[in-house]
């Protein structure tokens, strides 16, 4: 049963958070000034991290393509979720066209070809990727795989090169 309501609702929540809970993250403006926080991941591709949940195995990012073309084919072992940010690209498995605005669900198992259409000149899409990306062949053979350490490794290695240092990434770490 709820309390009741005191005099005044703006009066925060008196009691600590948990000892063991993580801090808060708040990632602003989404879209940084700062080119440098835009980790190379291919030619005309980056991504830029907003959280790189090493406790649970997932990482929200952005993705950004510069470029048309295919850019990956690839398994998921989780469920993936994305919010298109700019541009449009589908999937050479699907039908569909996933648009500025629109939001994609990806199921566990799903394996999909990533394209970008010729006439984009930019693509930006928000991506909550949980477990692994394995990447692999049209028949399913396994090439290689990004999970969030491998993408904490390649943030690392970028920022420590631009000159924002190996440590601009804990940021993001939770």
């Amino acid at each position: 049963m709820p309390a009741p309501e005191t005099a005044n609702p703006r009066v925060p929540y008196r009691q600590p958070q948990p000892a063991e809970m993580a801090p808060d993250l708040l990632v602003a403006p989404v879209l940084p000034a700062d080119e440098r926080i835009w980790v190379p991941q291919a030619p005309h591709v980056w991504f830029r991290p907003l959280c790189l949940s090493a406790s649970q195995g997932y990482w929200v990012n952005l993705l950004k393509v510069t470029r048309a073309g295919v850019l990956s084919r690839h398994r998921h072992t989780n469920p993936v979720h994305g919010y298109v940010l700019k541009g449009r690209w589908h999937y050479l498995e699907h039908d569909w066209v996933a648009e500025e605005g629109g939001y994609v669900y990806e199921p566990p198992g799903e394996t999909h070809t990533l394209v970008v259409p010729d006439d984009v000149e930019e693509m930006i899409t928000l991506f909550q990727v949980n477990g692994i990306m394995l990447y692999v062949d049209p028949d399913g053979n396994a090439l290689g795989y990004e999970d969030v350490f491998s993408k904490i490794t390649m943030c690392r290695k970028h920022y420590e090169a631009c000159g924002l240092g190996a440590d601009y990434v804990d940021r993001f770490i939770r």
